[in-house]
């Protein structure tokens, strides 16, 4: 991986488990897409491993990974920027 870029792996139960190369490091960060904010961000069918990888995007443009706390939820990210839900939309309704 190259710095920042994340890989994402799917634990079953809207569960994810993140991993963020960051210089010589990797930082892993455990994500829970709670359904009604996929829902609010792209709709009923969205792709929610989609919504998680742009949400790891949206956040490592914003901080640092290691930065990051080890256990999130969408939930939370929408809690803690007040654009993350806005901006998310756009881009999901900008790519249909």
């Amino acid at each position: 991986m190259n710095d920042n870029q994340a890989g994402i792996e799917a634990l079953g139960d809207h569960e994810y488990l993140i991993r963020v190369a960051q210089d010589d490091d990797l930082v892993t960060i455990e994500m829970r897409a709670n359904p009604e904010v996929v829902d609010r961000i792209a709709g009923p069918d969205a792709d929610e491993a989609r919504v998680v990888a742009t949400t790891v995007d949206y956040l490592i443009a914003r901080q640092r990974p290691d930065e990051l706390p080890g256990q999130l939820d969408l939930d939370d990210v929408m809690a803690a920027y007040d654009d993350y839900l806005s901006e998310l939309q756009n881009e999901f309704a900008n790519a249909r």
